[in-house]
């Protein structure tokens, strides 16, 4: 299936390893440009070299270090991005989610900090992408996907300040998607569930603690409440995050679309 990606220039946020490292190597493998960023130059390198390594010395990867939580670097991110390709299409907001906690542990520092890293990255790579977003409407229309979590759909234990502001970002982007679709932008949300990253095993690990049993006992549980009976890969939540992305998918929008291997029960999960 052609997604008609080739040449498309893409930009992935947190996206030295895990779930946004596994997007920028998918919209590679399609002919897209990315543009990776993180907060650590040496990790950012090594990755970027490792993708190309995969798909060809003529890979076009270029990486930005830069902490989306601050503004000034939100900036210099999509600055960068237009001097290297001079457009951009797609916008893959993804960042590593607000620590673990419950209500009486968090302190109100805590939930600022939350919001800081969950929110607002998402609200300013949106703001300020949109001019050159809109300019992609001739090449196709542009793109703004959201990795959030499936706590939006059904909230997970332990994991409050998630919870509570991750729905935020789902009701910005479902009143974007009305807002911003006579630009020709499509926003969508992805979902993933239990998926084999570092954030995973952080959560499984203090959930071990806190119960006083193995990482291997905790983690076996969590595979128990879901029905495919595994953990899902990144690169299978990179799949659909590629197919948004794509000229297959310009008829949908203002969605949020799990990738949970049937975790989530509700009817509208």
């Amino acid at each position: 299936m052609d997604l008609g990606l080739a040449g498309k220039v893409a930009l992935i946020t947190a996206s030295s390893k895990g779930l946004g490292r596994a997007c920028a190597e998918e919209f590679v493998k399609e002919g897209a440009r990315v543009v990776i960023c993180a907060r650590r130059p040496d990790e950012l390198a090594r990755t970027a070299q490792e993708i190309r390594s995969l798909a060809g010395q003529g890979t076009d990867v270029h990486t930005v270090t830069a902490d989306v939580t601050r503004p000034d670097d939100v900036t210099r991110l999509i600055n960068a991005t237009l001097s290297r390709f001079n457009q951009l299409d797609i916008l893959v907001t993804n960042a590593g989610g607000p620590p673990p906690g419950r209500f009486l542990d968090l302190s109100e520092e805590d939930w600022r900090s939350g919001i800081d890293s969950t929110l607002w990255p998402v609200i300013r790579l949106i703001r300020i992408s949109l001019p050159h977003l809109a300019k992609a409407k001739e090449r196709g229309g542009g793109r703004i996907i959201n990795i959030q979590s499936t706590s939006v759909k059904q909230p997970i234990k332990g994991l409050l300040l998630s919870n509570a502001i991750r729905p935020a970002v789902i009701g910005l982007a479902k009143t974007l998607a009305r807002e911003l679709a006579g630009e020709g932008i499509t926003v969508n949300n992805v979902c993933p569930g239990s998926m084999n990253t570092d954030r995973l095993k952080s959560i499984l690990e203090k959930r071990a603690t806190e119960g006083a049993k193995s990482l291997e006992e905790v983690s076996a549980q969590a595979v128990e409440e879901i029905p495919l009976g595994r953990h899902g890969s990144p690169e299978e939540l990179a799949a659909l995050v590629v197919f948004l992305a794509s000229k297959r998918a310009s008829y949908i929008t203002g969605q949020t679309i799990n990738a949970d291997g049937g975790l989530v029960d509700g009817l509208f999960g």
